[in-house]
């Protein structure tokens, strides 16, 4: 079973970082696809950043520049730099990953509980 568990989110001020990570379990982590996603109070949650299994990444619009997305295949775990935090970045953030390996694809199957981000003005 496909277990993620995500930590790192806080309350920051505007202009500041965080990390998130999230750990994953439950199969080989390094050949599927790892993304970030967010949704904000009254909105619908929307993408953040992928990392595929050959390191190849994307981003949304609003954070190209700000943050970044890695992983560490030996440690089973995706982060999420976040530099330069605006207080529209506040949201819960999830971490996501695909059911298929080698795979590109927008759809998502697994889901983490969420890490809370707020960024004060």
């Amino acid at each position: 079973q496909v277990q993620l568990v995500e930590s790192g989110g806080g309350l920051v001020q505007a202009g500041g970082s965080l990390r998130l990570s999230c750990a994953a379990s439950g199969r080989t982590f390094s050949s599927y696809a790892m993304g970030w996603f967010r949704q904000a109070p009254g909105k619908e949650r929307e993408f953040v950043a992928a990392i595929r299994w050959n390191y190849h990444t994307n981003y949304a619009d609003s954070v190209k520049g700000r943050f970044t997305i890695s992983r560490d295949n030996a440690k089973n775990t995706v982060y999420l730099q976040m530099n330069s935090l605006k207080p529209e970045d506040t949201a819960v953030y999830y971490c996501a990953t695909v059911r298929t390996p080698w795979v590109v694809t927008t759809t998502y199957d697994y889901w983490g509980q969420g890490t809370q981000v707020t960024v004060s003005s």
